[in-house]
């Protein structure tokens, strides 16, 4: 219990005392996010750079309480490599171009570190039977990494969303990885959690600064190294579906932005007002009930995830075949596939 309960602490402390000067910091180098158009909810000017309160938490409790070998020094290079253009992102825009040229030189430096996906396991045999991804390994943990770096992003469109879905997500992760007793991974999980929490009381609506880039993109590159260590290197039968069912909120709605924009005949980088959080916001919630639908959401990904990591069988294979179809059931019932002749009628109704 000291192993989650101290680094949870302390990391919390930290993260709260340090948003405040990282406010002011950001204000002073111009790190400030003015509305523009119609997609942001905000109506004000509005402080980022608030992920580098959470930063110096993470890597300041990490240091303390984690062994330093490859593995740590790899994701704290990694992750510094991801704040430095969040960073720059958040105070002169940077292109897509290079921000995901920045984002594979983290991931590399991860597989260089060890941190990456060496084989899966398959869900159709008794026995563990795994898979070695051989060549493909490299190629498939980058993907795998950008990809969860940028999910959080995505969805970090409302006060308080992407710092509760990452809590949420790393607390699901600690309770997987206690069943396997990853004591690391349990401990780097309880110190992104406190963190998140901590950050949270200036960010929740109405926030007083936001992560921006900075924070959103090392936090989803956290829990990308995070799933990569505490789930998929374990020789679980469901050691891939787990990470995905965990992150279910950033995943499924990056997922289905990218086919809806694709279906509207848009780039993928091409922003929109399709999100998940906008079409419950179009339904009339308000900004806090939003979120608060939405970390339920994610706490039951997580929940059914642990149970899933759990039953180690077919069982498990099923049940998260099921959570599939319900998700894309409901993303289709909300909308969030449609095209642009779908919306028109929507309109017109």
């Amino acid at each position: 219990m000291e192993n989650i309960f101290m680094p949870f602490i302390i990391s919390l402390f930290l993260s709260l005392i340090l948003t405040p000067p990282v406010k002011k910091l950001a204000i002073k180098v111009g790190a400030v996010d003015i509305p523009k158009d119609d997609r942001r909810v905000h109506k004000k000017p509005m402080a980022l750079m608030g992920g580098l309160a959470i930063y110096i938490s993470i890597i300041t409790t990490s240091l303390i309480f984690l062994p330093i070998d490859k593995t740590l020094i790899s994701i704290i290079i990694g992750g510094t490599i991801i704040l430095i253009s969040g960073i720059i992102d958040d105070i002169n825009e940077l292109s897509p171009r290079k921000k995901l040229l920045f984002q594979i030189i983290a991931a590399v430096v991860l597989v260089i570190g060890d941190v990456k996906i060496d084989a899966i396991t398959n869900p159709f045999t008794k026995t563990s039977n795994l898979i070695n991804l051989g060549i493909f390994s490299v190629p498939i943990t980058i993907f795998w990494i950008v990809g969860i770096t940028n999910t959080l992003n995505l969805i970090d469109g409302l006060d308080g969303l992407a710092a509760g879905v990452a809590m949420i997500s790393s607390l699901s992760f600690l309770a997987v990885a206690s069943k396997f007793n990853y004591i690391p991974v349990i401990i780097m999980s309880s110190i992104i959690a406190g963190s998140c929490l901590g950050f949270l009381p200036y960010n929740f609506n109405p926030a007083k600064i936001f992560m921006g880039d900075t924070g959103a993109l090392f936090l989803g590159f956290m829990l990308a190294a995070l799933s990569i260590e505490g789930v998929m290197k374990s020789v679980a039968t469901i050691a891939v579906v787990v990470p995905i069912i965990i992150l279910g909120v950033p995943i499924f709605d990056t997922t289905f932005a990218i086919f809806r924009r694709l279906l509207n005949g848009k780039s993928i980088a091409e922003a929109d007002k399709g999100h998940l959080h906008h079409r419950l916001l179009a339904m009339g919630y308000s900004q806090k009930k939003t979120v608060l639908i939405l970390y339920s959401i994610s706490a039951i990904f997580g929940i059914s995830a642990t149970l899933i990591a759990k039953t180690n069988s077919k069982r498990g294979v099923i049940w998260a075949v099921a959570i599939f179809i319900i998700t894309l059931l409901l993303a289709r019932k909300m909308g969030l596939m449609t095209t642009k002749e779908d919306n028109d009628e929507h309109g017109q109704d």
